[in-house]
């Protein structure tokens, strides 16, 4: 698992671990759709105004391998307050005591921090729930390679919830700031898996959180990575 060094910044940590493969069926947006009764979606929209405080928060993913549990407060934080009342917004002891029952991180052993999957983590939560009691109502897989799947799920939604195995290039440099894109560069390394919220859409790709900051994945690079 690695750390990305920013001197003078502020270090970040990757921490997303791929699922353990699964005899389960798998449940498929596309396979409940009936498109000619749902809305269209929008050219563009975003659910990431209202829910800024929340994105913000980096929720100890540059010291833990905590990015799946960050992804998670995230999309409370959006789909809380694009409810009304403002974002929820958890605290480290939180994320500490999700990061365990998730992934069973101890903060009194380091060689805990080994990250966790996204699929363990939305089990849980839809099973225990995040700490403010919500519970998931369920999940279901989204088809990363079809843009108008995606548009569709998140208009719906509000979010996608993405495991993603990051190109080296991401990471040298790592971004700084508000404002970064993520374009096709190269392979995806196994040994950058990381987890994303997305959050909104436009012609050029998805609004995504990450690290407390908020920046554009391109379509063509959401279908390869």
């Amino acid at each position: 698992m690695r750390t990305i060094m920013r001197p003078g910044i502020g270090n970040l940590r990757l921490g997303r671990t791929r699922p353990a493969p699964s005899t389960a069926r798998k449940v498929s947006l596309r396979d409940y759709l009936r498109r000619a009764v749902l809305p269209t979606p929008p050219r563009a929209t975003s659910y990431s105004y209202p829910a800024a405080v929340s994105i913000s928060q980096v929720y100890l993913n540059d010291r833990l391998g905590s990015c799946v549990v960050a992804g998670g407060c995230h999309v409370r934080g959006v789909t809380s307050a694009n409810a009304g009342g403002g974002p929820v917004l958890f605290t480290d002891a939180d994320v500490v005591a999700m990061y365990g029952a998730i992934g069973g991180y101890d903060p009194r052993d380091p060689t805990t921090d080994r990250g966790c999957d996204e699929i363990t983590a939305l089990r849980y939560w839809q099973r225990v729930g995040f700490p403010d009691g919500v519970r998931l109502a369920g999940w279901v897989r989204v088809d990363a390679t079809d843009p108008d799947e995606c548009r569709l799920a998140l208009y719906l939604f509000e979010n996608l919830f993405l495991g993603v195995e990051l190109p080296g290039a991401w990471l040298d440099p790592a971004p700084q700031r508000d404002g970064f894109t993520w374009d096709i560069a190269g392979n995806p390394d196994p040994e950058n898996g990381h987890c994303i919220v997305a959050g909104g859409y436009d012609d050029a790709g998805l609004d995504i959180y990450t690290w407390g900051m908020l920046g554009q994945l391109t379509w063509r690079a959401l279908a390869k990575y």
